[in-house]
């Protein structure tokens, strides 16, 4: 019988629920060979996620051992196997980002976001494409944020961006403390759709890009399209589901 992988991040907490799960493992007959247990936080969720981009049949069951864990389910030892068993799959697609400086073009995948900063004191200068036609010719800001449906809730809604629900088949383009124009919102876009940024001074105005944390310096142009190609396939418990989540911070209210 083969019994679903068990990983986790290297913090004590983590690897307490390991041993957990490992011992509830060697007294259960699960079989559940395409399964992946991912003991951390949203961040050890998503280096995961991207260093299995060539396995779609594999699917993720996260368990949060770090703060919020949107991408995770909580650790219950007593219902950890039957929230397993009845966990429902949503499967999502990440962005693809190629950018390119004076030195070197470079692609990466960000299943959360793409973040357009300015390294500098000076606010970035930059251009936004939907293929050939112009979403806005010159945007001044702190810098630009796409974003998927799944990480509409992260980053995005912290710079003011829409949440996207998760069938919307939409990506979200939202500005960082625009200047000019200053009431620009920003837009919800296809996921059909190829973004192109350009950074109009790039030798007074440095720009860096990231697909979620990982970051590329002085660059020039981005280009940024979802790669339906590769899928993510995420369990969640059935009564925590990441459209739940989704909804759930939709209705939520500052305090």
């Amino acid at each position: 019988m083969t019994k679903p992988l068990v990983i986790s991040d290297k913090n004590s907490k983590s690897l307490i629920i390991k041993k957990k799960i490992l011992n509830i493992f060697n007294k259960s007959q699960l079989n559940r060979s395409n399964v992946v247990i991912v003991i951390g936080g949203d961040g050890f969720m998503l280096q995961t996620l991207k260093k299995n981009k060539k396995n779609n049949n594999k699917q993720f069951y996260g368990v949060n051992s770090g703060n919020y864990g949107f991408l995770m389910n909580r650790f219950s030892k007593k219902y950890f196997l039957r929230n397993l068993s009845d966990a429902k799959l949503i499967s999502i697609f990440p962005l693809e980002m190629t950018a390119s400086n004076n030195h070197k073009l470079k692609k990466y995948l960000a299943i959360n976001e793409v973040s357009i900063l300015r390294q500098s004191k000076q606010a970035a200068n930059l251009s936004i494409k939907n293929n050939s036609k112009f979403i806005i010719k010159k945007l001044v800001s702190d810098g630009v944020l796409i974003s998927t449906p799944a990480g509409s809730t992260a980053y995005n809604l912290s710079v003011h961006g829409p949440i996207l629900d998760l069938n919307s088949n939409k990506i979200s383009i939202a500005p960082i403390s625009a200047f000019r124009p200053r009431r620009w919102q920003g837009k919800i876009i296809s996921d059909k759709t190829k973004i192109t940024i350009h950074n109009l001074d790039p030798i007074k105005r440095p720009v860096s890009a990231v697909a979620d944390n990982i970051e590329m310096r002085n660059v020039k142009k981005i280009t940024v399209k979802v790669k339906k190609n590769i899928k993510f396939n995420l369990l969640y418990d059935k009564n925590a589901s990441l459209q739940k989540k989704i909804k759930l911070e939709q209705l939520r209210k500052e305090t």
